[in-house]
């Protein structure tokens, strides 16, 4: 996947918060970390329009907007993604919630990122993770990850500790060079813990980008 962080692009940005307070805040985080935000809507009608727009590289999205609050945001992400595949979104929540996620993914196309608000006050964590859905990447928080790891299911049982180690890391959305920082271990012997994975979850040979995508969803759905 592309570098976005390293490349030079000017990325533009959708924004949809209903809080307004919150909604000027991400407009101008992103805008200072040199992010055109095209749109900040506070709806999911407004958002629905936004995301029909072909100039935008990546949208962050609350998961709950009006009119009733309950999952406009992430539905209308859903529903642009089906229009235009790989539509980069970035979901924002108040609650951990893994079925966000899951739906998200879903497609297998990555370019997807799920974090709770709480995240948008580590500036430099939160436009890293824009930056790198923007580039394809996946990247889920951190509690979502804790809360499927404490809760795997048969599919993953035939992973080692080694390799669910490595796997919850790719959830998290850290490249093979990140993961081999994190477990004091060679790039080397990432990749062969990650080619395990597809192994042992009976994944097909495809592009490796897909292949952790759909490896993230293998792993969200025992969750």
């Amino acid at each position: 996947m592309p570098d976005i962080a390293e490349s030079g692009i000017t990325l533009r940005a959708i924004v949809a918060e209903d809080q307004a307070l919150l909604r000027v805040g991400l407009t101008r985080i992103l805008q200072a970390s040199g992010i055109v935000v095209v749109e900040a809507v506070e709806d999911a009608a407004a958002l629905a329009t936004a995301l029909t727009r072909d100039d935008v590289d990546v949208a962050i999205v609350d998961v709950r907007l009006p009119p009733t609050h309950a999952t406009e945001g992430l539905e209308a992400a859903i529903a642009a993604r089906a229009t235009r595949p790989g539509l980069p979104v970035l979901v924002l929540s108040q609650w951990v919630e893994p079925l966000y996620a899951r739906d998200l993914l879903a497609s297998g196309e990555g370019a997807v990122g799920y974090l709770l608000k709480d995240r948008v006050a580590d500036i430099d964590a939160f436009v890293a993770a824009v930056r790198q859905v923007a580039g394809g990447g996946t990247v889920l928080d951190p509690q979502v990850v804790a809360g499927l790891v404490s809760r795997r299911d048969r599919p993953l049982d035939r992973l080692t500790p080694r390799e669910r180690d490595v796997l919850t890391l790719m959830a998290e959305g850290r490249s093979n060079a990140a993961i081999a920082d994190r477990l004091a271990v060679t790039e080397k012997a990432v990749g062969k813990h990650i080619n395990n994975i597809f192994t042992k979850l009976d994944l097909p040979p495809a592009p490796d980008d897909n292949r952790r995508v759909l490896a993230v969803l293998a792993w969200l759905n025992a969750g």
